[in-house]
């Protein structure tokens, strides 16, 4: 029986150790660190229950002087009976505008008598019906406060045409009435509500407001309260006054 071979002395190798698990990679530092802008946006904020700072205010706007006027653009002339006009009564007209197709004469408050019978009589212009008569209040300016418009057509020419005067509080105005009759109501109401002082008409008194009305309410200054605030400091006194009147009538 053969013999068993000697044992050798070469042990097999050792397994290898396991290898250790990979570091998980470091957090990045803008991940764990606070962004310096939030800290400093942090470190600006108000306490709380602080007042915020009033927010600013445009400033604010003057009122309007009067309206623009404006002039006729460039190749638009005026109608021809201007021109007769200007020739007829010199200084007779002081500006012309032209606005959407409609023309206006500015006319002096001197000169609006014999202006209105022109374009009633001149054939060229033949302004027969006053169709309106109105009036704009504008306060700041004060050498002519009011606006007083003559809105004029021809029913034979079939045209139109606006005369306009300035005129200050309380300065004389001619009344239409001796041109057009039509004027007649159309001032009254104007004279009503604004108070302007038309002279030569033949039944100034007020049309829409009682006859003891105080002040005209039309106008920018007029109070939004009523009359009472305007010539009495109470409204009380106003309303036993004009009974008083009712009263007397009676009797």
């Amino acid at each position: 029986m053969a013999e068993a071979p000697p044992p050798s002395d070469n042990k097999p190798p050792a397994p290898a150790a396991p290898a250790p698990a990979d570091k998980p990679p470091d957090k990045p530092a803008a991940a764990t660190a606070v962004p310096a802008a939030a800290a400093a946006a942090g470190a600006a904020k108000p306490p709380a229950g602080a007042a915020k700072p009033a927010a600013a205010h445009p400033p604010v706007a003057a009122p309007p002087s009067g309206p623009t006027d404006p002039p006729p653009p460039a190749g638009v002339e005026p109608p021809a009976f201007v021109a007769s006009l200007q020739a007829a009564i010199p200084g007779s007209v002081s500006q012309i505008s032209y606005f959407v197709g409609d023309w206006t004469l500015i006319v002096p408050v001197a000169q609006i008598a014999a202006v209105t019978r022109y374009l009633r009589d001149a054939p060229d212009a033949a302004f027969d019906f006053c169709s309106d008569v109105t009036a704009s209040d504008w306060p700041p300016r004060k050498e002519a406060r009011f606006d007083v418009v003559y809105c004029l057509y021809s029913t034979r020419l079939r045209h139109r045409i606006r005369v306009k005067v300035r005129v200050a509080e309380n300065q004389p105005i001619p009344s239409a009435t001796a041109v057009w009759p039509a004027a007649d109501w159309l001032e009254r109401e104007v004279w009503d509500l604004f108070g302007v002082n038309f002279t030569g008409h033949p039944d100034r008194r007020r049309i829409l407001m009682p006859e003891d009305w105080q002040g005209f309410p039309q106008r920018k200054d007029y109070p939004l309260e009523g009359p009472g605030e305007l010539l009495m400091e109470n409204p009380i006194d106003w309303l036993k006054l004009r009974q008083a009147r009712e009263e007397a009538d009676i009797e």
